[in-house]
């Protein structure tokens, strides 16, 4: 789940705040180390924060591996491979699959710091490596997962984001869209139409969302929940119960910064293993790597895993706008470009 278009799937791939925009060298370079000492020493006390927050919450802090064999298969990510002894491996992009695996062996509140990579994604709110919080609960609902989110953002911020004489409320409970409520107010875009471009006309659907309807979610004074994604870009989502067209997917924004990417988990084998062979034929169709299925991932669905909700937080996302900034450049000791 740290904070882009599956482009035109957003390439939060599986989940993450992460890719969306490029944007060149110069935008994403910081201060010199010497001038981040306090932001650092601020990040420090953040993340402190958040790790106090889960264990507060009876949530036990995991860590998994980040070397693995298949980096998911979204058809806007790309993934960083390395050689292992005995075979290709790849920088994680999410701990999603490892962590619920977890789940499955009975674990029932985890979270993960986590070390995520990216290829090709740096830019003023992106860097091809960044921090997540990723987060699941047994027997939650996307609500419940969605609470607890709203909390630790208003933890982090204390109840406000403060960009120079702007002021975002964050205090909870934030407010509520679906992307179908979304794209008819602010893209004069009905329900029909819109399912219509998410089926037929990906591109448009985002070119949509990204530059007529996320510009209008930063203009407002307070934090805000885009829910009810159509199931074309479910990902690991499963299917709203009142209406199989929309997946259970959040994602929040504060002041036009995408926070994370949250779901209503998939539990579903068969289903799952269905979206990953669709995923991999298009990216065969497009000439990109057909990246492996995780069967050990599928075989603990298949096992049985009980119903649960996750997100995956942009950390580094979260504690730049704690600290007055929509841009993570100052919160991260090396960006990319200073390497």
């Amino acid at each position: 789940m740290g904070p882009r278009p599956r482009r035109r799937r957003r390439a939060l791939p599986r989940r993450s705040p992460g890719g969306r925009r490029v944007l060149a060298g110069p935008l994403a370079a910081g201060k010199s180390p010497r001038g981040k000492v306090k932001q650092l020493a601020r990040r420090a006390e953040l993340l402190a924060s958040a790790r106090g927050f889960f264990a507060g919450r009876g949530y036990l802090e995991v860590e998994t591996p980040v070397l693995v064999p298949s980096p998911g298969l979204d058809v806007h990510l790309d993934a960083f491979e390395t050689n292992g002894p005995t075979a290709l491996r790849y920088l994680s992009t999410s701990p999603e699959y490892q962590m619920k695996r977890l789940l499955a062996a009975g674990h029932r509140r985890i979270v993960q710091v986590a070390r995520a990579f990216r290829r090709e994604e740096n830019g003023q709110r992106h860097n091809s490596e960044f921090t997540m919080l990723e987060f699941y609960r047994a027997f939650a609902t996307m609500d419940g997962i969605l609470a607890d989110t709203e909390q630790l953002v208003a933890r982090l911020t204390e109840g406000t984001v403060r960009l120079g004489a702007r002021r975002i409320d964050t205090r909870p409970p934030f407010a509520r869209i679906s992307v179908a409520e979304a794209f008819a107010r602010y893209a004069d875009v009905d329900e029909a139409a819109m399912l219509h471009l998410a089926e037929h006309d990906e591109t448009r659907f985002f070119e949509l969302l990204a530059f007529t309807v996320e510009p209008k979610l930063a203009e407002l004074d307070h934090a805000v929940v885009l829910t009810r994604y159509p199931t074309q870009f479910a990902s690991l989502a499963r299917r709203c119960d009142d209406d199989p067209r929309y997946a259970e997917r959040f994602e929040i924004y504060v002041a036009g910064v995408e926070l994370c990417n949250g779901f209503g988990e998939l539990t579903s084998e068969p289903e799952q293993r269905a979206r990953f062979l669709a995923d991999q034929a298009e990216r065969t169709a497009r000439g990109l790597p057909a990246y492996p299925i995780d069967e050990r991932f599928l075989a603990a669905l298949a096992s049985g895993i009980p119903d649960c909700a996750g997100n995956a937080v942009g950390f580094d996302r979260l504690a730049a706008l704690a600290c007055g900034t929509t841009e993570i450049a100052d919160l991260l000791a090396f960006t990319a470009f200073e390497l």
